[in-house]
């Protein structure tokens, strides 16, 4: 059986990928709706669901298929750097997976939206029950993550538009063009 469709298109997000950053994205909204004033039940459950998730995530990075794999797309600091200055000249490559600086995005949201539910947990124990010094780093740690969410959806639209290409339905569907299905990987600026 071919990753490649009639279409053209080839697999790259297997289901667990797509269902993981779906669920993340629902149960991060459901915590926030029931942050302050909603049922603290709720909050907490979506809580560690979102930590549930974020575990196996970090086994699939390891084991699961190829783009899924922090190996595909966890680049040095240097190699960033050159795809962003490559991005600012119009000049970027296209990647199947997460580009170099997408790679450290999502490092950074699961990093966040990790400690944002340890701190949530730690106050449910008996030395940061009702610690108020807690409460604040998880608030903003929960800041953070919009922060890093308004980042990465940019990056997503930016991508898309360059690259002429629907991020969003590719993370539904779990499919995008190959890579030589483009004349060049050379994106010109208007």
């Amino acid at each position: 059986m071919t990753d490649r469709g009639e279409d053209g298109e080839i697999r790259v997000w297997d289901p667990f990928v797509r269902v993981f950053h779906w669920s993340l994205a629902s149960l991060i909204g459901l915590a926030w709706l029931t942050g302050d004033d909603g049922p603290k039940a709720l909050h907490e459950g979506a809580g560690y669901v979102i930590a549930g998730l974020l575990v196996a995530r970090l086994v699939w990075g390891f084991v699961g298929p190829k783009h899924a794999r922090f190996s595909d797309f966890l680049r040095g600091p240097g190699v960033v750097l050159a795809h962003l200055r490559d991005l600012v000249r119009g000049r970027e490559r296209r990647y199947l997976g997460h580009n170099p600086a997408g790679g450290w995005m999502i490092i950074a949201l699961i990093a966040t939206i990790s400690a944002t539910a340890l701190t949530g947990w730690l106050q449910t124990t008996d030395l940061f029950w009702g610690s108020n010094a807690m409460e604040e780093i998880h608030e903003i740690l929960a800041i953070l993550i919009l922060v890093l969410l308004a980042g990465h959806l940019c990056g997503v639209v930016v991508e898309s538009l360059r690259h002429r290409e629907n991020l969003v339905r590719a993370m539904i569907t779990g499919r995008k063009r190959a890579l030589s299905s483009l004349p060049s990987t050379e994106i010109k600026l208007p």
